[in-house]
């Protein structure tokens, strides 16, 4: 065998290799979960009720009916005034959320494990944790090709950041999606409408919905696949640690990643 065709068999067998091994540390999650005792770990002060499932089914049909009736956006067109309003109505939404849930007396602190594990711990695991995604992810969005039968599509804040000629876009875009993104959307979906699903629905179907309404709400139709298997695997590291700095660190990982492959192309194969 040459070495032209040494290289992409190589390169197979570490691809299939990363998937078996991403496969085999999330399905041990699944069981641990699964095989963990009711009664194993204390009880939370209080747990999410019927005023928080509405809230819910309002935050869950708000989403949807925003992405129903957004135009399509160019990316082109979008500047730094864009990226501060979106930010300002998603901390908006978090501060409302976070202040209706302190008012119905709940702790966030206990509920959420935001103490839960120490500094360097949170970071190793949830920097295992996305490296064993990655392979879930990239399957999930070479299948989507394959049934789409249509070239890789990029969402508009990764066109944006491509197509970025000033300095100061690309630094506000790293700081939202590295900082503020993770916080806002793994304190509502994984804490918030994961919390409440698996509430009332359990912990299976409670992933499910969670990842689904992470995957819609991007508003991507190439992304989709790839963003309902990155949810599911956020919503399962925060069920399975406990505590939701897990996913938010991987959140961020992801973000950074994503962001330097775009930013130094040469270094990363796209």
């Amino acid at each position: 065998m040459t070495v032209d065709g040494l290289l992409p068999a190589l390169s197979a067998v570490i691809s299939a290799f990363l998937l078996v091994a991403g496969v085999y540390i999330y399905v041990s999650l699944l069981r641990q979960i699964a095989t963990r005792a009711p009664n194993s770990e204390p009880p939370p002060f209080r747990t999410f009720g019927a005023p928080e499932a509405v809230i819910a089914l309002l935050l869950a049909f708000f989403f949807l009916l925003t992405l129903a009736g957004a135009p399509a956006h160019n990316p082109a067109r979008m500047g730094n005034r864009d990226l501060v309003l979106s930010a300002s109505l998603t901390v908006g939404l978090l501060l409302a959320l976070a202040g209706f849930l302190a008012l119905r007396r709940f702790d966030l602190n206990s509920l959420g494990g935001f103490s839960r594990i120490g500094f360097f711990r949170t970071v190793v695991t949830g920097a295992i944790l996305m490296i064993a995604a990655y392979p879930l992810i990239f399957l999930a969005d070479v299948i989507t090709q394959r049934l789409l039968r249509s070239p890789p599509q990029r969402q508009a804040i990764v066109e944006m950041f491509s197509e970025s000629s000033t300095l100061e876009q690309r630094i506000l875009i790293i700081l939202l999606a590295v900082s503020l993104a993770p916080l806002a959307e793994e304190f509502i979906f994984r804490f918030f409408m994961y919390g409440v699903a698996k509430r009332y629905f359990g912990r299976v179907i409670g992933v499910v919905i969670s990842a689904l309404l992470f995957a819609a709400v991007h508003g991507h139709l190439p992304s989709f696949a790839p963003l309902f298997v990155l949810g599911s695997c956020f919503a399962i590291a925060y069920e399975w640690s406990g505590s939701i700095l897990v996913p938010m660190t991987m959140h961020a990982l992801f973000n950074a990643i994503t962001l330097t492959a775009l930013a130094f192309p040469e270094l990363v194969q796209q």
